[in-house]
């Protein structure tokens, strides 16, 4: 039997809300303490950052993060930094559910399209975004500095 997911999703707008997300945010950035991630939400946030969550039961099940932004190549898009879904939950449909309001977010917005980042390692993630009609258009490329 499929039970009916009863959930809200909310902006994480203060610094409270920020560091409530931590907990599910740290399962896909495990390199980031607590402290590091509310600083750089708030600084984010600052740049257009947007960082949501899709909570059941006052529990967060699902976090994501996303902006909106401009360019020559593709015009007015969404990009979304980050998705992810509590690991014991799963599989269940929040995930969807988050995404799906996230696309809505980036229609109402007159966006052109959506485009987001995903680790080469992350196959699971990768077979979702395919289930979501996404493509792979391109490489990204990156240098670090440090």
């Amino acid at each position: 039997m499929n039970e009916k997911i009863v959930y809200s999703i909310q902006l994480a707008v203060s610094t409270d809300s920020i560091r409530q997300c931590y907990p599910v945010m740290s399962q896909l950035r495990p390199h980031l303490t607590e402290s590091e991630f509310v600083n750089r939400v708030t600084l984010m946030k600052l740049e257009g950052y947007h960082l949501v969550y899709l909570q059941e039961n006052g529990k967060i099940i699902s976090v994501g993060g996303y902006r909106f932004s401009t360019m020559l190549s593709r015009g007015s898009f969404m990009y979304i930094d980050d998705l992810v879904t509590d690991e014991p939950f799963r599989g269940k449909g929040y995930g969807k559910i988050l995404m799906d309001w996230m696309f809505q977010k980036a229609k109402d917005a007159g966006c052109n399209q959506i485009d987001l980042d995903s680790g080469v390692q992350r196959f699971d993630a990768h077979e979702f975004y395919f289930r979501k009609k996404m493509k792979i258009i391109s490489y990204h490329f990156t240098r670090k500095f440090k």
